[in-house]
């Protein structure tokens, strides 16, 4: 069978510089009935579990380190004996969160993952956090894009760790290049184009997010 994307939506809190916040997360599968990876663990790894059943996971891949993207990881790494993948340059967000658990590898920018014979292209689009990193997908038309680019606007900078300049150049420069057909499955909320976000790069640059 083709590969195809599942949400998972699951809930839990996102915690950083002394707050807490109640969230609602995406959780991606990307396989077919054998196998597949689940891009972002987050908050409950007996629902992530189910909904991937007896198929083998590959990988879960953290788009980030906060908390709330990362909670579910090692236990559904222990579930599944499948390695959690993870950008060094948010080593410090991860320690906060696990500090006595490592990731198993380390993603970088250029990196090709396959599941079900699909590709997906690790893209550092730093600037939410210093690791952030997006998967595109081309085959299946998809980017996966974390915190880094939401349905309206790029991910909140205002927290430790973040830069507005900087997730606004890795949008510019690495996401908006896209075909603009690419659908845009983000962490949070609904899903968007990169046509349809591409026109407000401008917009996003005046009011300084």
């Amino acid at each position: 069978m083709a590969a195809r994307i599942e949400r998972l939506v699951t809930s839990g809190t996102f915690s950083l510089d002394g707050g807490t916040w109640d969230v609602d997360n995406n959780v991606w599968i990307v396989g077919d009935d054998t196998e597949a990876i689940v891009i972002d663990a987050a908050h409950d790894a007996g629902a992530i579990a189910e909904a991937l059943g007896d198929r083998t996971l590959r990988a879960i891949v953290c788009t980030h380190a906060h908390n709330d993207h990362i909670d579910a990881a090692p236990e559904l790494a222990e579930r599944t004996r499948a390695p959690v993948l993870l950008h060094s340059d948010d080593l410090p967000l991860w320690k906060q969160t696990h500090p006595d658990r490592m990731p198993d590898g380390d993603l970088s920018d250029g990196q090709v993952l396959t599941v079900a014979g699909i590709e997906l292209t690790v893209l550092h689009t730093p600037g939410h956090a210093p690791g952030a990193v997006c998967l595109y997908a081309p085959d299946l038309t998809a980017l996966f894009s974390g915190d880094t680019l939401f349905a309206g606007g790029p991910g909140a900078t205002g927290r430790s760790y973040s830069h507005f300049p900087t997730i606004v150049e890795s949008i510019r420069e690495r996401l908006l290049t896209l075909p603009g057909d690419t659908v845009v499955h983000t962490g949070h909320g609904e899903t968007t184009t990169v046509a349809a976000e591409a026109p407000h790069l401008q917009e996003w640059l005046d009011r300084g997010f």
